[in-house]
């Protein structure tokens, strides 16, 4: 079992290193249970160069079996653990949900299902449902994983957001909305690969007919909910996902920048 885990763990990260990091052991002890596995094979699994490794052909056959049956091992072993019942469950959320829609309505629903314990990893796309056995996951779009089943949670919209402060500080953005914020005062988001269309300030702009030609300046912020953070703080204005921003803007601290 041993040599199993740490050669599919190698062959899925292509390091013994790496598969050493994940398993809690040493790269020596990873490359002799494979050294292990491949006697008792009596096949080469892996082409070794440098600090990678990659599969022979018998070894793309191996790994594919040894995939499959960890995972069933893992399945089974906390079914029995339970009695039979799964009381664990995985959700896997992107960040910006986690913190901003996710949160407040979790411990309602763990309050209402006893017993259950959760699992909430938070991460970007794309994730392995399989490796990590994730019962669901909440992200931004719909053709990220075609080959699930897929809810749709909300309709979401984009509204410029910025503080009480940065009006104050602006009185002609105060007077005439976006048409007056500076272009460097823009702040981008980058939205990742779970929106196909993802929105941006160029596309806003154009549907409200506004004519800014230089709309790509300004900041770029790679996680939405840190872009909205920083508008509240006064750094200037981002498109904020309204279901993020939701119920009292004014208490939250943020904005509608528009006339």
């Amino acid at each position: 079992m041993n040599a199993l885990r740490a050669f599919e763990a190698a062959a899925r990260t292509g390091s013994y290193v790496a598969a050493a990091e994940e398993l809690g052991v040493s790269p020596a002890a990873v490359s002799q249970q494979v050294r292990n596995l491949e006697d008792f094979l009596g096949k080469q699994l892996f082409m070794r160069f440098n600090n990678r490794v990659s599969l022979t052909d018998a070894g793309q056959v191996i790994f594919v079996g040894a995939s499959d049956a960890l995972q069933s091992i893992s399945a089974l072993t906390e079914q029995v653990i339970s009695g039979g019942t799964r009381q664990r469950l995985v959700i896997s959320v992107i960040t910006s949900i986690a913190e901003r829609w996710l949160e407040p309505r979790l411990a309602a629903f763990a309050a209402n299902e006893k017993g259950l314990r959760i699992e909430l990893r938070v991460e970007g796309d794309p994730v392995d449902f399989a490796r990590h056995n994730i019962d669901l996951r909440i992200c931004y779009g719909t053709n990220v994983y075609p080959e699930m089943s897929t809810i749709q949670l909300f309709q979401d919209e984009v509204l410029p957001l910025c503080s009480p402060d940065y009006l104050d500080r602006n009185s002609d953005a105060r007077a005439r909305g976006m048409e007056a914020v500076p272009d460097e005062d823009l702040i981008h988001t980058n939205w990742g690969p779970s929106f196909v269309s993802h929105p941006t300030w160029h596309a806003w702009f154009a549907k409200s007919g506004v004519d800014r030609p230089n709309d790509t300046r300004g900041h770029q912020i790679g996680m939405s909910s840190l872009a909205l953070d920083l508008a509240r703080d006064g750094m200037g204005v981002a498109l904020g996902q309204k279901v993020m921003a939701s119920g009292d803007l004014a208490a939250a601290g943020w904005c509608l920048c528009q006339m």
